[in-house]
């Protein structure tokens, strides 16, 4: 499973200059961290209010890195 490709797409869909997403995958093991970059207008829209769509987004992840056995943490910048 791609995960630095299921993250790009929900970003973006989300934000209003998809062309400046950029999701840097590292992988160590079963433990695979992934950062979100987005345009500097568009950081808020990803964050969403009281963090709930940066939430979603993670809670996502994690759901798609457990049917393959592996631990996904996503960050945002």
């Amino acid at each position: 499973m791609n995960f630095k490709e299921i993250l790009t797409n929900i970003a973006r869909a989300i934000v209003d200059n998809p062309d400046a997403v950029v999701v840097e995958e590292t992988i160590d093991g079963d433990d695979i961290e992934l950062v979100l970059t987005v345009a500097e207008g568009d950081t808020g829209m990803v964050i969403g209010r009281h963090g709930r769509i940066a939430k979603a987004i993670r809670q996502i992840m994690k759901a798609a890195a457990n049917t393959c056995g592996k631990h996904v943490t996503v960050e945002i910048r």
